[in-house]
C-alpha cells in the first residue's frame, strides 16, 4: 500500500481573493482554480503542483473565532520553504508581522497571522 498524501486543506476566509493574492505573493504559489462554491460562496484553490489550500467565503460580515480552544478547529497551516529569510521578507512586504522565531531540531521556523487571523508556520530544514 502506498503512503497517502495530503491534497488540500479548505479554510473559510473573509475575502478569498485577498487571501489568495497574499499566499501567492509570500509563497510563490499560483491560483489553480477559482469559482462558485457551496451555499453561493466563492473558492480559490491556491498552491503548487501537488497540493493546495482552498480559501472559501460565503461573503458578508464573517467573524473570526479562536481555533485552539474549539474542538475540530484548525490551529495553523505549516509551509516548508527553501529560503526562510526571503520568505520572512515577503511576509513583512505583505504588511504582516512575523513572530515566535525558533531554531529547533531539525530546522528553523517562525509564525505569522494573515488578515483573518489564520496562523501560518513557516519552516525551513537544512539541505
Amino acid at each position: 500500500m502506498s503512503q497517502a498524501t495530503l491534497e488540500h486543506l479548505n479554510v473559510t476566509v473573509s475575502d478569498p481573493k485577498i487571501t489568495a493574492d497574499t499566499l501567492c505573493a509570500i509563497f510563490d504559489w499560483h491560483v489553480r482554480w477559482k469559482g462558485d462554491a457551496k451555499d453561493g460562496g466563492t473558492t480559490y484553490h491556491v498552491g503548487g503542483t501537488d497540493s493546495y489550500i482552498a480559501v472559501y467565503s460565503k461573503g458578508g460580515d464573517m467573524k473570526s473565532g479562536g481555533s485552539y480552544d474549539t474542538p475540530g478547529a484548525m490551529n495553523h497551516i505549516g509551509v516548508v520553504v527553501d529560503d526562510i529569510d526571503a520568505t520572512e521578507q515577503r511576509v513583512k512586504d505583505a504588511g504582516l508581522e512575523p513572530h515566535s522565531h525558533a531554531d529547533y531540531e531539525p530546522g528553523k521556523r517562525f509564525y505569522f497571522h494573515d488578515h483573518d487571523g489564520i496562523e501560518i508556520e513557516v519552516i525551513s530544514y537544512p539541505a
